[in-house]
């Protein structure tokens, strides 16, 4: 990105930094080698530091890294506000019946806070978390160092890459050492009678997620990025390989289903859960490098 410093008729220039066009700032004509010293510098810092965007710092993505080219395709699900939907009406239409997104639900925003991949990584950089194939069985189990895990393995996925290839950072927490981080969310309110909570914490890459699989009833919330479902009732079994990422089910298997074979999905975002009921099959694909935490009912 340039520093846009154009001439006044009075021979006056601005400087326009961070590219912010509706606060310009008038320099003397004498001070115009300091003003293209200063562009400069500013080129560098933002080759240094990519997560600046525009005249948005870091924290707008948590220092994780976005990837625009990933499409969030159609959404199908009931996407709902907190204010628009009681623990009554959700225990009827929902809990035992389909998915839905809930926007607003609960604050996150300090537990977002404290999600960012520099305080991450200072806090629990030197701890060692436990990596699992993103395949449906999940059968390979390798543990690294947190900071290795972000710094060399936390990448984009290639569409011809396998799921037993591929490492992903999702469950398998050990609950004293994130403790500190784990007692800042606050869980989803709407629990169904005769279950307790269990919360699994994650970090993926763009093109990542976890093939068809079912277990119980759960909520998913992103922290940063973005992260696409699909989703078929518990009668409904999806046509896909156990070892082909979600990438590769998207784009070799997803163009041919016919219309009646077509999944309930959606892209959630941050501030967004979405709740899935038991026993349904679904299938997750990180658009960017995405922080997202789970509720499991259990």
């Amino acid at each position: 990105m340039t520093h846009d410093i154009r001439e006044l008729d009075d021979g006056s220039v601005v400087l326009h930094p961070f590219d912010v066009r509706s606060a310009p700032v008038s320099v003397p004509e004498s001070s115009m080698k300091f003003n293209f010293l200063v562009s400069s510098f500013l080129q560098v810092c933002l080759a240094c530091h990519p997560h600046i965007v525009g005249s948005k710092l870091q924290t707008e993505d948590g220092g994780w890294s976005v990837d625009p080219s990933l499409d969030e395709g159609p959404c199908n699900i009931d996407v709902l506000e907190s204010s628009a939907i009681s623990y009554s009406q959700f225990m009827h239409r929902y809990a035992y019946s389909g998915p839905v997104i809930i926007r607003g639900l609960t604050d996150n925003s300090e537990f977002r806070q404290w999600s960012s991949r520099n305080r991450l990584l200072k806090d629990f950089g030197d701890l060692r978390v436990r990596l699992s194939t993103a395949n449906t069985f999940s059968y390979r189990k390798v543990d690294v160092p947190f900071r290795e895990y972000v710094s060399e393995l936390l990448k984009p996925q290639t569409p011809d890459a396998l799921g037993s290839d591929t490492l992903y950072f999702f469950g398998d927490n050990n609950y004293t050492e994130w403790n500190s981080l784990f007692q800042l969310y606050r869980k989803p309110p709407y629990v169904l009678p005769n279950t307790s909570a269990a919360l699994s914490f994650g970090i993926a890459g763009s093109g990542t997620g976890v093939p068809f699989h079912w277990h119980g009833p759960g909520y998913s919330e992103v922290v940063y990025g973005r992260k696409r479902w699909f989703l078929y009732p518990p009668d409904r079994q999806p046509d896909f390989h156990p070892n082909s990422t979600t990438l590769s089910w998207l784009m070799h298997t997803y163009p041919q289903l016919p219309v009646e074979h077509a999944p309930l999905e959606c892209t959630i975002r941050p501030g967004e859960v979405l709740y899935f009921p038991d026993r349904w099959w679904h299938a997750t694909l990180n658009l960017d490098t995405s922080v997202f935490i789970s509720t499991f009912l259990g």
